[in-house]
């Protein structure tokens, strides 16, 4: 029994770890590549169609391929990046990837959503670029952002899950290890019993943070 908790635990760990991680990697990528499609669109401060269309581009691509089927393309990356393409270090390296696109479409979404008459008020005053985007841009659009980077991270456990079906560790690895090759059906519901309180937690934690900063 206790030996069952353990390995339980030990896999909830890892699944954390992973979306903590490959998470914190998107969003800190994610939205400055987000901010910079948006600043590059027609009409903004460094607008380049060339150089838009080019990243527009490339952000489907990441966003229409499947994570398994990534996961499994860019298994010789991830070997030379992290010296192996098993285990939960290496598949932080596709997890990341994978939401990236998805964080940075977010980003820029939210951006066009601001009002122009803010941004046009913003230039009127004498703001840099710069200036609007950290203390226009950012703040105004920040519910907004945090609302899909929840999304986002939801996602990301479901990906998780994904990872342990080629060795990724985690409650992936348990559900099929143990729960489909062995034939538990106590283990793999057990496993996704606590997905689904991890994506609930993570959602509540979401709702209540946009609803805080919608409100101030």
């Amino acid at each position: 029994m206790w030996a069952h908790f353990d390995l339980l635990l030990q896999a909830t760990l890892e699944t954390s770890m992973m979306v903590f991680f490959a998470g914190g990697a998107s969003i800190l990528m994610g939205i400055p590549l987000g901010v910079f499609i948006f600043l590059t669109r027609r009409n903004q401060f460094l607008s380049n169609r060339v150089l838009y269309s080019i990243l527009n581009i490339i952000i489907n691509i990441g966003r229409s391929i499947p994570f398994i089927i990534l996961m499994v393309s860019i298994t010789p990356f991830t070997r030379w990046l992290v010296g192996s393409s098993i285990g939960t270090i290496a598949s932080l390296v596709p997890l990341a990837l994978s939401t990236i696109p998805f964080i940075a479409r977010m980003t820029e979404n939210a951006l066009i959503d601001v009002p122009d008459s803010l941004i046009e008020t913003a230039k009127s005053m004498g703001g840099s670029s710069y200036q609007i985007v950290i203390k226009v841009l950012l703040p105004e659009s920040l519910p907004t952002l945090i609302s899909g980077m929840t999304l986002a991270i939801v996602t990301l456990v479901g990906y998780t899950a994904m990872s342990g079906t080629l060795g990724g560790g985690g409650l992936g690895s348990i559900a099929i290890n143990y729960g489909y090759q062995r034939f538990d059906v106590v283990i793999m519901l057990e496993t996704v019993c606590i997905l689904i309180v991890m994506v609930q937690l993570i959602q509540w934690c979401g709702d209540r943070l946009s609803l805080f900063f919608a409100h101030r």
